[in-house]
């Protein structure tokens, strides 16, 4: 690769105008995003863009283009290499609507939070428009013909097979086919992209990638897989159809659990998924990255800043001090698609890497003191590991904790200790998760969390009170929340300290009923807890739980559970807890006036 002439200590040129102000007269990879740019590792755009830089490729940013019109796509030379799309951070359907479908009056990750351009709130002006890799990849294919158009971030990752969009309350084909995308990137997709690349630099067929899904015709799969009719392959797994699933919905079912059991033991199989016309060929993911690569990807020169003409945007402001410890998770929450999408390893990052990363934002200008948090998924699986290496199953949480699950309860103490020593750190919190079954295995680390580290309040997710509800979502029995409780007291007490624990709960999840609820509050206020914290199930694509929710049925046994679906049955469970839970006393007035209204 040609050097480039780039000051790597600034952000990604998000124009023409910029990357010729840097000597360009060619353009490698335009990479397209839902959300507006920011420098920052926890931007999935900006992380591949460094990387790409980091390996010698030219690289812009065309940050919230305008999707009823392919000018902002033209304002850009034809790449050379290829174009990358995103929706974001997050997938655009949840960025859009509410778990109930009524339309989002802000957006996070827009600048202002304003998910519209001007005040006229039509469907031309949203800046993120719905299912955005779809429009992205279709206006991009109309200016860059003949340039390969790669999907990747979570919502081509989650919407790579077969799925469910809660907007239009039903199942869609693979944004791989809709899109016609020559390929989607699955999962985190830094080496996967890297090849990508280096496959369009020698002018060969971006196919064969591991971490990718390819569309292949009959003809081409035939040249593909040719024993695929013998059907016996032990190297294929073979998902129902668009058509299996359209004639028996419970086979919507049976190939979630499948995608599942696959991802979390990361199976080398190849996955194929007839859709209509065309076949989806899943590749088996490469190897995660090891601590040191991950160390690498997070030690390059973000500058940690939105671009400079963007205005405040609300989800930097919430992570702009925080610190990425710990990527992959082995929870397996059914509700969650982190392990489908971040994979079920888990990989943390050296101390000396968080520690070079802490000393940089200590040393920024505007650092007022306080790093929001030293985490990832789930903040205290930083520094475990397998003491059999790995097993099929990974499921190192539930029912109860694996024997093989090696906790290193010093090497995060250490950590806290480090960065709480750095110069100009007054303040050092854990904001992310914690899994309370691994706290009470690690009383120093629960101890010293709540001494020094907890922001207000320690925030806890127990999802609900009722067992057999709790074991469809994969979390642990509702005594695990009692021993909890009890042990933070006796600390507290220790401490002379009161201790505040905000409890994270689902309503209207399947299999969920208002008398479960009922039930939910006298627990809860048995325990002293208030549920301040609480949201609807939103029936998102790639987890089990919505699969449950699209089947009405059990994942274990296929016998037929309540589906909480219409929007009454939604609001008389989260009703219950709104009646019960308040924050403040104008709160419950509000709410009793509503009521008589």
């Amino acid at each position: 690769m040609n050097k480039i002439n780039y000051n790597l200590s600034s952000p990604l040129p998000i124009s023409w105008a910029e990357c010729a102000a840097r000597g360009w007269t060619e353009l490698d990879v335009l990479l397209v995003t839902g959300d507006a740019y920011v420098d920052h590792p926890s931007y999935g755009v900006a992380l591949i863009g460094r990387l790409l830089l980091s390996h010698g490729y030219r690289v812009a940013i065309l940050a919230q283009p305008h999707f009823d019109t392919s000018a902002d796509f033209s304002a850009f030379p034809v790449p050379l290499l290829f174009c990358g799309i995103t929706a974001g951070n997050l997938d655009s359907i949840v960025a859009n609507y509410s778990g109930n479908g009524k339309v989002r009056d802000t957006d996070a990750y827009s600048p202002g939070g304003n998910p519209w351009r001007g005040e006229v709130q039509s469907k031309t002006e949203r800046r993120r428009p719905d299912r955005a890799c779809l429009l992205y990849a279709s206006l991009a294919r109309s200016v860059f013909r003949g340039i390969p158009i790669v999907l990747g971030g979570i919502e081509a990752s989650l919407r790579r097979f077969v799925h469910y969009d809660y907007k239009q309350e039903g199942l869609r084909s693979s944004f791989l086919t809709d899109a016609k995308a020559d390929i989607i990137v699955y999962g985190m997709g830094e080496k996967a992209v890297l090849e990508i690349a280096e496959k369009c630099r020698l002018k060969a067929p971006i196919s064969h990638i591991a971490g990718t899904c390819q569309r292949l015709t009959d003809r081409e799969l035939a040249s593909f897989i040719p024993d695929f009719e013998a059907k016996s392959c032990k190297k294929i797994l073979l998902l129902p159809s668009w058509e299996d699933i359209g004639v028996k919905q419970e086979r919507f079912l049976e190939a979630e659990i499948e995608l599942d059991q696959h991802a979390r033991g990361c199976s080398p199989r190849i996955i194929l998924q007839r859709q209509q016309s065309h076949w989806v060929v899943q590749h088996p993911a490469p190897p995660p990255l090891t601590p040191e690569e991950l160390d690498a990807l997070y030690n390059l020169p973000f500058t940690r800043r939105p671009h400079p003409i963007s205005q405040e945007i609300p989800a930097y402001r919430m992570i702009r001090d925080s610190v990425t410890i710990v990527r992959g998770c082995s929870g397996n929450c059914s509700f969650c698609a982190i392990t489908r999408h971040q994979g079920p390893a888990i990989i943390s990052r050296g101390e000396k890497s968080i520690l070079s990363e802490c000393h940089r934002i200590a040393g920024m200008k505007d650092f007022g003191g306080t790093i929001s948090d030293l985490g990832g998924p789930t903040a205290n699986l930083y520094g475990t590991s397998c003491a059999i290496g790995s097993c099929k199953k990974r499921d190192c949480l539930f029912p109860k904790l694996c024997p093989n699950l090696k906790i290193n309860e010093e090497s995060f103490l250490s950590l806290l200790k480090e960065v709480s020593g750095i110069e100009r750190v007054k303040h050092l919190f854990i904001s992310s998760g914690l899994r309370m079954e691994l706290l009470l295995l690690t009383p120093r680390l629960l101890e010293t969390i709540l001494r020094s580290h907890t922001p207000g309040a320690l925030k806890i997710a127990p999802e609900h009170s009722d067992d057999a509800l709790l074991f469809l979502m994969h979390k642990e029995p509702h005594d695990l929340l009692q021993n909890f409780v009890r042990k933070c007291r006796e600390i507290g007490k220790k401490l002379g300290k009161k201790i505040e624990l905000t409890p994270y709960i689902i309503t209207s999840h399947p299999g969920s009923t208002p008398e479960l609820v009922e039930r939910l509050v006298k627990d809860l206020q048995r325990l002293g807890l208030k549920a301040r914290k609480f949201q609807d199930f939103t029936p998102t694509p790639g987890t089990l739980s919505t699969a449950m929710y699209v089947t009405g049925l059990r994942p274990d046994t296929k016998q037929a559970i309540t589906v909480p679906r219409c929007h009454s049955d939604r609001q008389k469970e989260r009703r219950i807890l709104e009646g019960n839970f308040h924050r403040k006393v104008g709160d419950r007035k509000e709410f009793q006036l509503k009521k008589k209204k």
